[in-house]
């Protein structure tokens, strides 16, 4: 398998081109070796790649790559470190930021609205990466958000009314705590993501909004998951998520 075959089947189908990003999206280091078998993950960490190359991949695709806009461009420290692993091995690294994010069937936000059972009515926000729909089973907020935790093996942090009946939800994965307000606009009874700001509690307590948060990683692991199944499936390649230990 090619890397470029790869990279214009990919882009083709999350759309790449249509998107304003922080990063490259696509084949962001080019390796040595045909691509056979591919790794998925949510960040290019060492301890990622070094999982990756220990079991056997030939590439590996991540929401969180390299090259962020603004970073200091020299490859040393961190950057040398992962990057020194990535040509030594002859591994390939394939990123895709808010294309991921979007895709309204294997993005992290469709799938993340899948795992927790919720209906996608609308979307909203930035390029239409927020989703709005309706509540599998409503439930006060505190029930709400055990559930959550449960399915998805983190603790989601409540904040707002915690007997608040959630019917209509809203969400967006990783760092998209600033569409608290939009999404309350919306009418939605609760809002969730992966972090929290300092203002996120005062717009929760005073717009009437539930905000749940969910964790970056937690609420982003499944959209490379899923990516990584259909490219495996579309191209006869073997493929194996990793998942690297992240609280955050």
């Amino acid at each position: 398998m090619f890397h470029k075959e790869l990279e214009d089947y990919t882009g083709r189908l999350l759309e790449v081109d249509r998107f304003r990003d922080y990063c490259p999206n696509g084949l962001q280091v080019e390796g040595s070796r045909p691509v056979r078998k591919i790794a998925t993950g949510v960040t290019a960490s060492l301890s990622f790649l070094e999982k990756a190359r220990d079991c056997g991949a030939d590439a590996v695709f991540v929401h969180h790559g390299y090259f962020w806009k603004n970073e200091d461009p020299r490859i040393r420290g961190i950057k040398k470190n992962r990057i020194g692993l990535l040509v030594e091995s002859g591994m390939s690294l394939f990123a895709y930021h808010l294309p991921l994010d979007a895709h309204p069937e294997l993005g992290n936000n469709a799938q993340l609205g899948m795992k927790l059972g919720f209906s996608i009515d609308s979307r909203f926000a930035d390029q239409g990466i927020a989703m709005l729909g309706k509540a599998w089973d409503p439930a006060p907020a505190g029930e709400f958000a055990e559930r959550i935790s449960k399915t998805l093996s983190r603790k989601v942090e409540l904040f707002g009314e915690n007997s608040k009946m959630i019917r209509k939800i809203a969400w967006c994965s990783g760092a998209a705590q600033g569409y608290l307000l939009e999404a309350a606009a919306l009418g939605a009874d609760a809002y969730l993501s992966g972090e929290i700001s300092e203002q996120t509690f005062h717009e929760a307590n005073e717009s009437g909004t539930v905000y749940l948060c969910a964790g970056h990683h937690a609420t982003e692991r499944y959209g490379i998951k899923a990516l990584g199944e259909h490219l495996a499936q579309t191209f006869g390649l073997a493929h194996e998520y990793i998942e690297t230990d992240n609280p955050i």
